[in-house]
């Protein structure tokens, strides 16, 4: 028979058990139960109930099935081995299993109470990292999954993760600021390369110098050939760590709309550099190539033929293995730049010289958690200096916002059913009339006011004087902080959409006109994060815009239920909305949010259902601290 002293020789070997704190595997000793199981018995599966033990394997070999709606068995997954446990994910959650566990060999093995698992998880923190990781290594799986079926239709050849370092070819050609444009010119021809860099003494960029450069500075500007470099270059050059990934150099180059970047070493000195040429490969459509078609669009038309290619770029990150964070960080910031060209555009028309006014974002936008499928939510800010101005400045800006409305419109960005527009009087506003209506819906909070907090409070400047927007934010956070009723409020308005998890289904769904089962990701999804995480960043008075920002700043869950979870399900929930979104696009279709079901693969329909426990525990947390 097997005894609990044979623990810490048997299962050190094996993870989360080689990184066990001494007082863990004590504790395992004292509460680790021996079992044994004939080839063919089934261990775990849903009809049992809620998990009552976590299984660590000894001798054998253990199949897990995904469960079908029924609980019968479905798609083989995997095969378990000595020193692997399971079901964590539903012993952390407190249900049934998803998976029949059945042994494939006779299998000995130590059972961990269900009791006694709640308790290591306060006792170790190695066990509690572990068992939290769950959810994202299921996710993980799906990524993948996801990448490979992107993959084979990009015919991807390289990964957007791969190290900046890992890209340079030859080394960086530099000199120092006092070297002659003649000479640096010579040496940009001798070394065969589009630019050359200026360093300081201690090797460190000061300066940069490409072909383009030449031509526009050097020789339309007539400058002499025997000026410094200094002259010409471009000063505090973009630069990225050695460890950056070519994700962060794409990002870095369409955010900042330029052509290089500099690599330097842990002591910041020059190591390599990385043209948009050297990440050609990564992507059908060029690095950068999107967002300066945009910068540069001299019409709504060209614009429009710039914005085509945000769906391709997006598609080529999919199929890269992109996350969703930072796949809506990048949508969101080409449509930044494509909402600042028609600004531009139409201020050809409205002259606004005088007037202090900044372009707000709202919803989605405003939190940088835009995906394929996004209307507009937009307003405007302003000063004034009495009501005579307010009204004369108001009757300017709209019929400019009214412009830009439309042309958004025209670009891809279908006007907001709601009318949250800054064509619209009410959401063209001086700063102290945002206040006002800030004020007003915090103290008191009626249902319109508790779903305007849902959109408006959820804001950025994308153009103009951004500081009104921090000012409209200071004031928002002063009313909220402080106001308990308010967000006990609004946290019973986030409480309103229930996760669609079923009793006897695995799902709550909705119906279509020929009656397929879906679910919608944005309603019943996404935005039970969205809603959580935004009553705990006004409670908290944190600044951040985004989802995940907020719920790492501000919540703590218990071990077993870490913010990691919730934010590896929230990003689920966003990635396969995206998914979604792209395939629907290119059947010719609008994106939008609805997932049909029966459509879903057995490991996104478990991810699925764990991402809304996730959801669940964080609303719990809401009834928890309000009372609800």
């Amino acid at each position: 028979m097997m005894t609990a002293p044979s623990v810490a020789e048997t299962l050190r070997p094996y993870p989360p058990f080689d990184r066990f704190e001494p007082e863990a595997l004590a504790f395992l000793d004292g509460h680790l139960q021996p079992a044994k199981f004939a080839a063919g018995a089934v261990m775990v599966s849903p009809g049992q109930g809620a998990a009552q033990a976590m299984f660590i394997i000894v001798r054998g070999k253990v199949q897990a099935v995904s469960a079908g709606a029924a609980g019968t068995a479905g798609e083989t997954e995997l095969t378990l081995a000595v020193g692997e446990c399971f079901p964590i994910g539903a012993l952390s959650g407190r249900r049934a299993s998803a998976n029949v566990y059945t042994a494939l060999t006779e299998v000995e093995a130590w059972l961990l109470p269900a009791a006694a698992f709640h308790q290591l998880l306060a006792l170790s923190p190695a066990f509690s990292r572990h068992c939290t990781g769950y959810l994202a290594s299921l996710v993980s799986q799906s990524r993948q999954q996801l990448q490979a079926h992107f993959a084979q239709q990009a015919n991807a050849t390289q990964s957007l993760n791969t190290r900046l370092i890992d890209l340079i070819k030859r080394p960086p050609i530099s000199v120092n600021a006092t070297t002659p444009i003649r000479r640096a010119v010579e040496i940009m021809g001798e070394q065969k390369t589009g630019s050359v860099v200026a360093v300081n003494g201690d090797g460190a960029p000061i300066g940069l110098m490409t072909q383009s450069d030449v031509v526009r500075r050097v020789v339309l500007g007539r400058v002499p050939l025997e000026q410094a470099l200094t002259e010409v270059m471009s000063h505090s050059p973009a630069t990225l760590p050695e460890t950056a990934t070519a994700y962060d150099a794409i990002f870095t180059m369409a955010s900042r709309g330029i052509r290089h970047l500099l690599l330097v070493d842990q002591a910041g000195r020059l190591s390599g550099v990385i043209s948009e040429r050297d990440l050609f490969a990564l992507q059908r459509v060029g690095v950068g190539q999107v967002r300066r078609a945009i910068e540069s669009a001299e019409d709504i038309e060209s614009l429009q033929a710039a914005l085509r290619d945000v769906q391709q770029s997006a598609f080529n990150m999919l199929a890269q293995g992109i996350g969703a964070e930072q796949m809506t960080q990048y949508i969101s910031t080409l449509n930044d730049a494509a909402t600042a060209r028609i600004l531009d555009l139409n201020l050809r028309r409205h002259a606004m010289d005088e007037i202090e006014w900044a372009w707000l974002a709202f919803g989605s936008e405003g939190r940088e958690e835009q995906t394929l499928a996004t209307d507009q939510d937009n307003g405007i800010v302003f000063l004034a200096a009495d009501a005579a101005q307010r009204d004369a400045l108001r009757a300017r800006l709209l019929a400019f916002a009214q412009d830009v409305n439309r042309d958004l419109d025209r670009c891809g960005f279908p006007l907001c059913k709601g009318n949250i527009m800054a064509g619209n009087p009410e959401w063209c506003l001086t700063l102290d009339e945002w206040r006002q209506k800030f004020s007003h819906w915090i103290r008191s909070p009626q249902p319109e006011a508790l779903l305007n907090a849902t959109i408006f409070f959820d804001f950025r400047a994308i153009y103009g004087k951004r500081e009104l927007a921090a000012r409209m934010h200071e004031h928002l956070f002063g009313l909220s902080m402080a106001n308990s009723a308010f967000q006990r409020m609004l946290a019973q308005n986030a409480l309103t959409v229930a996760p669609p998890l079923g009793m006897i289904r695995d799902f709550v769904t909705e119906s279509d006109e020929q009656g397929k089962a879906y679910i919608d990701l944005k309603k019943s999804g996404a935005r039970l994060f969205v809603d959580a995480a935004r009553v705990l960043a006004l409670a908290h008075g944190v600044d951040a815009a985004s989802t995940v920002a907020r719920l790492r700043r501000t919540e703590k869950l218990p071990a077993g239920d870490g913010v990691d979870s919730l934010i590896d399900a929230f990003h689920y929930i966003q990635l396969l909305r995206l998914r979604h979104q792209h395939l629907e696009a290119g059947q010719g279709r609008p994106g939008d949010n609805r997932i049909f079901i029966g459509r879903l693969n057995q490991l996104d329909r478990r991810i699925l259902k764990e991402a809304f426990r996730q959801a669940k525990a964080l609303q719990q947390r809401l009834k928890v601290n309000y009372q609800l």
